[in-house]
């Protein structure tokens, strides 16, 4: 995919391998074996100025798009898709800002995004609204000049470790979805604290816990867009950032690719290499013509969106969709590859595999995937027949 990429973007590129080749990959192992969050990387991304490849440059960014953010993502996810979230689910958390926000909140919180100084969070999953985002329970009831939040939200990437929170609660619960307001909460603001580190399967290098709201007072200056706009918020930056997702798969696909690809050439059986045989050669080759399809899906997504086009729901959930099970597919077959050893932790591709399971989960299922894709198939059709 080099030719279409400009050469400012192949220079995001190269840099974000050179540092996940040289500072991340000789702690992967042991951040996944700890849970550790990586503090360091995020220091080491920050005086790169990678942090802000998406923002604005008035807002301390580098002035580039979703493109730019898929780029590092991949880069990252290639050597360590948890690692790669605190870039990621930062991202996550500043696109409701950058859409939604004042002059006045942009010009607050950005530039500290930017430079990497602040990490970024999103909070919109709670205990019983998972899929069904419409039916949060947690509240914001309004009290003169401020806000009093109540609730909890649930698997908050970057939770705890943020110090800048957007969060969408029910402000007037009658109203159903159009009853939600996004807010913007800081990390330090009385009645707000944070669950336990939870311990997870895969992306154990990413901190992920449970956002508390007790009694929590947020000044009316810090809601997103306006009142009732919460579940909107909330869908139009999950438009944007689902090409990044997708783009974490197809950087830990390509990194478990790699793997198996050197095996291969190295393992030997029956007095040949194991690449020499057909049947490896095969997994190899779909292996390869899968995660090439689906970073053209996401490229053409994160395009699109760049482009300013009107609508791309359905190209944006097509590339999650797409790439994570793609990721489950090559990394499931890189342990294959790997035989026995691909099942021991001394090799990355057992980790990949557990990384990867994530990417069909979070950010909406790939279950409702399918239906924002046959929805917008649908209203396509409805569309043309009028």
């Amino acid at each position: 995919m080099d030719y279409f990429l400009t050469e400012e973007q192949r220079e995001i590129r190269d840099l974000t391998r050179r540092i996940a080749e040289q500072k991340i990959l000789p702690i992967r192992a042991e951040c996944d074996e700890t849970g550790e969050f990586p503090w360091e990387i995020v220091k080491i991304l920050g005086q790169s100025d990678l942090m802000g490849v998406y923002i604005p440059e008035e807002y301390g960014g580098m002035g580039g798009g979703v493109m730019e953010m898929v780029i590092v993502t991949e880069e990252l996810s290639r050597i360590c898709g948890g690692v790669a979230l605190a870039f990621a689910a930062t991202g996550l958390g500043a696109f409701p800002i950058l859409l939604y926000g004042t002059e006045a909140q942009k010009r607050k919180y950005l530039p500290d995004i930017a430079s990497g100084k602040k990490l970024a969070a999103f909070g919109l999953t709670e205990a019983e609204s998972g899929s069904d985002a419409a039916s949060i329970k947690s509240t914001a009831v309004k009290e003169g000049d401020y806000y009093v939040l109540n609730g909890t939200k649930q698997w908050i990437t970057n939770g705890g470790e943020a110090e800048i929170y957007t969060s969408v609660l029910m402000t007037d619960r009658k109203r159903g979805a159009r009853g939600a307001t996004a807010f913007i909460i800081e990390k330090g603001t009385p009645g707000f604290s944070f669950g336990k580190k939870e311990n997870k399967m895969g992306i154990r290098a990413s901190a992920t816990r449970e956002l508390v709201f007790e009694d929590c007072r947020v000044p009316k200056e810090n809601v997103l867009g306006k009142e009732g706009l919460g579940f909107q918020v909330a869908m139009k930056t999950f438009d944007r950032t689902r090409p990044g997702v997708a783009a974490q798969a197809v950087g830990i696909a390509q990194g478990a690719l790699e793997e198996a690809l050197r095996y291969a050439h190295q393992r030997e059986q029956f007095g040949k290499k194991i690449s020499s045989f057909q049947g490896i050669q095969f997994m190899l080759a779909d292996m390869a013509t899968k995660v090439e399809a689906a970073r053209a899906l996401i490229h053409h997504a994160a395009r699109l969106i760049d482009s300013g086009a009107r609508s791309f729901s359905k190209i944006s959930a097509m590339a999650k969709l797409f790439a994570s099970d793609v990721a489950m597919e090559v990394t499931t077959d890189a342990v294959q590859i790997f035989g026995g050893y691909g099942y021991m932790k001394e090799y990355p591709v057992e980790k990949m595999m557990r990384d990867a399971k994530i990417t069909q989960i979070y950010e909406g299922t790939n279950q409702i995937q399918r239906s924002v894709i046959a929805l917008e198939l649908i209203k396509g059709l409805t569309r043309r027949e009028h």
